[in-house]
């Protein structure tokens, strides 16, 4: 019985040392093993290749408020800043004035009117006269010269009622187009400056919201591309009717607006090396406000196929970019390349690789040029654009 014990105890120590030694190989073999890495090969897709620049809203039609004639400030007819529309009135200044001053040139006319009917009537007789020798030549022609002039004053008083009944309307003062209006600078029973000179006061002022334009400096280089691209007739020339543009505001991530390139200055700014151009958005909910910053993207190439890779599958070395590749033998290929910006989230690959290329695009931190790696398949998407 106890040779039979230590014969087991012999066989079960074999057993357990060869158990162990198995578990070391496998440990050993998959230490030894090739690293993995994912692989895919790029991503071919149409694209439209962008621009982007920062710039500013501003207003299609901005108006200051200004009295035509002087008064004192009767009423004002609107809330500060509420939206007005073309024709709204706004304020009012005292009319009784020049409701004065228009019945004044009303009599006037009248009295010039009856002064020419008495000259009509005093040409009448002297001609009469004339027929009959009974009148000097001299008296007949004064009395066609008073009939002139008084005519002419018949005219001049029409002008000055004329000008009254516009001043009269003048004190009513509405606004000239639709938008949003700015406080009032003045306060009811103030005197207001107004007429046609730079010392009138300043009333408020009125900015149109829909449409509204955003404009921004171009890098004079951006302006050569631009201008080549269109003779090429691979852009659409913003003389010939515009370019379409995309926007968003800076807490914004999507491009939600779609506008038209309709403006580009005549001349480079000889200190900035920048040309100025604008762009035209329709803004029917009135979000957009003027003086608000933005950015605005437009197409810097016509549409084509693209290679492409995500952006951190691109490795620096000192100057050269390069895109790690994995061989039919497992072997790391690096791969310098010629990048082009960043579409839909992943990185152009203008130049460098093939569509068959397997890109290293995850386990980079394990690959190392001319090393074995073991390669699984993976497959480049464009990243999901952010809700909002």
């Amino acid at each position: 019985m106890a040779l039979l014990l230590a014969v087991l105890a012999v066989v079960g120590g074999l057993s357990m040392a060869g158990s162990s030694g198995d578990g070391a190989r496998a440990a050993e073999t998959a230490q030894n093993a090739p690293p993995p890495v994912t692989v895919s090969p790029p991503l071919r897709k149409e694209i439209v290749e962008w621009d982007e620049f920062t710039g500013q809203f501003q207003a299609v039609d901005f108006v200051e408020i200004r009295a035509r004639v002087s008064g004192y400030l009767d009423s004002i007819a609107f809330q500060d800043g509420q939206l007005v529309k073309q024709g709204d009135p706004l304020f009012i200044i005292d009319p009784r004035p020049f409701e004065a001053a228009l019945a004044s040139a009303q009599a006037e006319q009248q009295q010039a009117e009856a002064k020419l009917d008495l000259s009509n009537r005093q040409l009448a007789r002297a001609s009469e006269l004339r027929r009959s020798d009974n009148v000097a030549a001299s008296v007949f022609d004064e009395r066609q010269q008073q009939v002139r002039v008084d005519a002419a004053g018949v005219e001049v008083a029409k002008a000055a009622v004329r000008t009254a009944e516009l001043n009269v309307n003048f004190t009513r003062i509405a606004a000239p187009i639709a938008g949003r209006i700015s406080r009032r600078e003045v306060s009811v029973g103030n005197l207001i400056v107004g007429g046609d000179t730079g010392t009138t006061t300043l009333l408020t002022t009125i900015v149109s919201l829909d449409p509204i334009y955003f404009t921004f400096d171009m890098s004079e280089a951006d302006y050569l591309a631009y201008q080549r691209a269109a003779a090429r007739g691979a852009l659409r020339s913003q003389r010939d009717g515009g370019i379409a543009v995309e926007g968003r505001l800076f807490d914004e991530q999507n491009w939600t607006l779609t506008g038209t390139l309709n403006f580009i200055d005549n001349q480079v700014s000889p200190g900035a090396g920048t040309i100025r151009a604008r762009a035209v958005f329709p803004n029917p909910s009135l979000l957009l406000t003027p003086g608000q910053f933005g950015r605005l993207r437009l197409p810097g190439s016509e549409r084509y196929t693209a290679t492409l890779i995500p952006d951190q599958a691109v490795v620096s070395d000192q100057a050269n970019k390069i895109v790690l590749t994995v061989g039919n033998d497992g072997t790391v290929v690096p791969k310098p390349v010629r990048l082009g910006p960043i579409e839909d989230g992943l990185r152009v690959v203008r130049s460098g690789l093939e569509e068959t290329d397997k890109v290293i695009i995850n386990g980079l931190v394990r690959a190392r040029p001319g090393a074995k790696v073991t390669p699984q398949d993976g497959r480049i998407e464009p990243p999901k654009p952010p809700a909002g």
